[in-house]
């Protein structure tokens, strides 16, 4: 039997349909704990979507389409300058909990906690993520801490079980970027995520919400594949390096404000400002202004 489920999420409406066979769990009855798609396991990313901007070449400097951002999200990411990565302070830092499913190989693995009395689930674990920034995604209805709590590359995370699909929220990041080309999230976002199973395929729907750096709810879809055969690599250890011999103690790479880098466009044969991302381009009504902005600037 198979039952359809319809998420809306932000602008994106997403039709579910849940296998209610072998990948449906549930505790013994009576347990109070709600029918579960399993999700335990190893899974491997699919590089469907966006191959080029999550691996390699990667994303080009000035390339923010897709993003909605605001003025001050465009201005910081203009300022944003790939050698600050070779600071020591920034050399193997993780990856905020924003970007971690979607960097370049995410293959995580996915864990249970279980309490040691009532032999309840109560908390996911997702490891093997960049620089060991692992995930615990609390399922015991407990609230998320204090706004003056600390905050961490992976957040704070609970979930809860919606018609199939588990949807997380997360909050307490640190601040990081949501693309590693410096599009940047504050430390005030709030994630929501959906993982949906469907076989041996996850889709990942996550939304950030960001006051500071954007203009509406940023949604984007990972897909990864079950790899029951998959082991996490051994963790390396880093060593501190002097990367950029030309960086002094104290420096932090920028570009200076008001900045321009408009070799995406140019290389793409694009209006600059349709480069900068904000939530006008992410609509099909942008086509048009598009149209008129190209053919302005071929007259001229």
């Amino acid at each position: 039997m198979t039952r359809i489920h319809l998420f809306t999420l932000s602008r994106l409406a997403v039709v579910v349909a849940v296998s209610a066979s072998p990948l449906l769990a549930q505790g013994p009855p009576g347990d109070g704990q709600p029918p579960m798609v399993e999700l335990t396991g190893s899974w491997t990313m699919v590089n469907d979507e966006e191959r080029l901007v999550r691996i390699d070449p990667g994303p080009e400097l000035g390339n923010f389409t897709g993003f909605p951002l605001n003025a001050a999200g465009k201005q910081k990411a203009l300022t944003w300058n790939s050698t600050i990565q070779a600071v020591p302070e920034h050399q193997s830092r993780a990856h905020a909990g924003t970007y971690s499913m979607r960097g370049p190989n995410p293959s995580p693995h996915i864990g249970e906690i279980i309490d040691p009395v009532t032999r309840r689930l109560i908390a996911y674990t997702i490891t093997g993520l960049f620089e060991n920034a692992n995930r615990t995604i609390w399922l015991d209805g407990r609230p998320h801490p204090s706004e003056y709590a600390e905050h961490l590359w992976t957040g704070f995370s609970t979930g809860e079980w919606e018609n199939g699909a588990l949807h997380v929220t997360t909050t307490h990041f640190k601040q990081m970027f949501i693309q590693r080309n410096g599009i940047p999230v504050s430390p005030y976002a709030v994630m929501h995520e959906f993982y949906i199973r469907h076989g041996d395929r996850l889709l990942l729907i996550s939304q950030v919400d960001d006051p500071v750096y954007l203009e509406e709810p940023m949604v984007r879809t990972s897909t990864f594949r079950w790899n029951p055969g998959q082991r996490e690599g051994g963790l390396a250890q880093v060593e501190v390096a002097e990367e950029v011999p030309s960086l002094r103690q104290g420096d932090v790479p920028h570009y200076p404000l008001g900045s321009r880098h408009p070799e995406y466009a140019n290389d793409n044969k694009l209006p600059f400002e349709a480069t900068l991302g904000g939530k006008e381009t992410l609509y099909p009504e942008y086509a048009e202004k598009l149209k008129q902005m190209m053919s302005t600037a071929g007259a001229k």
